[in-house]
């Protein structure tokens, strides 16, 4: 039996990140190491030794030139995205690249052609496309039974004051950038071909930064579904998933549960104009029938997701044994699980990325207009 090839890798930023999610990751499966980290602050540099048993470097420079490095994974603040990705990918590394991929087109051009140049992978880890959640409303849509969808609403809604370095322009904080990266990726999967019109609304509520944590985002086009997004930290009563609106039923749901129902056209009695409508005995009346609903449900399994999710399982063991970084939940863990074997699969076999930067291009031309729509927060938009 062929040995399977490990990719070793060197990771920049122990954050939230950084640690929390691909260091969690990647600690307990076995087709990747975690070869080194480069992070500025000591006591996450001795923390990282211990879990990882790898080299620390206090800078991603003396990082990528140790060399032996298959893959670095850029988990550093948003804004330095660009410059420290295209660095990585000039020097003649892969590059996974934490999102937002960047603030404007501008710099994910620079990026896109700096991989191009280079002929390394520069993935960016839009992990939440993999969602089981999201997986299952793309089959449902497909299916058809829910007829033409006319309008799909996404949340992540909640209460929430904030004091740390999402909350700052200058380091492309903020929930449009922050969160929204995940919301449009999948809005704009479900949206299709074409640049959606853009209408969006901004505002700083519980923040403490100079950033809006408030988003209402709508795209739009002809042909197309009207897509409602809301961000928001200060909704008292929270709200965190999908309702989907269609000419035959609807979808409701959260990521960890979902459920839709329809009527088949075949079923329905017809729809025969009358005015006035009125009761037998000739007393007006409203429009009404009984329609038969056909049900559907989804409901997430850690078990079943990516696969098993082995690597993961074992990664959580591992973790829990030695109380090394634990991944937030089952399923963001299967989320990690299938962008890094999709990952692995490119790495090894020259299979085509199913996230590409080009798509991911789409959310920065949305992000400079919804800037523009707000010039009293970006005041230089």
């Amino acid at each position: 039996m062929k040995e399977q090839k490990r990719i070793n890798v060197g990771i920049i930023g122990q954050g939230r990140s950084g640690r929390n999610i691909h260091g969690a990751h990647l600690l307990g499966d076995e087709r990747y190491r975690i070869a080194a980290v480069a992070e500025g602050i000591e006591d996450r540099r001795k923390r990282a030794v211990e879990e990882y048993g790898c080299e620390a470097y206090a800078t991603h420079g003396e990082m990528l030139a140790r060399g032996g490095l298959d893959l670095v994974v850029n988990a550093t603040f948003s804004h330095t995205h660009p410059d420290i990705s295209i660095e990585c990918l000039n020097a003649g590394f892969n590059v996974v690249c934490e999102k937002p991929m960047a603030a404007t087109l501008k710099d994910a051009d620079r990026m896109i052609d700096a991989a191009r140049k280079s002929g390394k992978i520069l993935a960016m880890f839009q992990q939440s496309r993999f969602s089981p959640a999201f997986q299952e409303i793309l089959r449902v849509l497909q299916s058809g039974v829910l007829g033409r969808i006319v309008q799909i609403s996404m949340a992540s809604n909640g209460f929430g004051r904030r004091w740390d370095w999402q909350t700052l322009q200058s380091r492309n904080g903020g929930n449009l950038m922050n969160t929204g990266p995940h919301s449009l990726d999948q809005a704009l999967q479900l949206f299709g071909d074409g640049e959606p019109e853009v209408r969006c609304f901004m505002d700083r509520a519980n923040t403490s930064g100079d950033a809006e944590d408030y988003v209402k985002l709508i795209l739009s086009g002809p042909g197309k579904p009207v897509i409602d997004i809301e961000i928001s930290s200060c909704c008292a009563y929270p709200s965190f998933g999908y309702n989907i609106q269609g000419t035959r039923g609807g979808l409701k749901g959260t990521p960890e549960r979902l459920e839709w129902k329809y009527f088949k056209q075949e079923e329905a009695p017809p729809m025969k104009f009358v005015d006035p409508v009125s009761h037998p005995d000739g007393t007006p009346a409203y429009c009404g029938e009984k329609l038969i609903w056909h049900t559907g449900t989804w409901a997430f399994d850690a078990a079943a997701a990516g696969g098993g999710s082995a690597y993961q399982a074992s990664a959580v063991d591992l973790m829990a044994a030695r109380s090394k970084p634990k991944a937030s939940s089952d399923m963001y863990a299967s989320m990690a699980e299938s962008f890094y074997s999709m990952l692995y699969d490119t790495l090894t076999t020259g299979a085509p990325l199913a996230i590409t930067t080009e798509q991911v291009r789409r959310q920065m031309a949305v992000f400079e207009k919804c800037r523009a729509q707000a010039p009293h927060i970006y005041k230089k938009a």
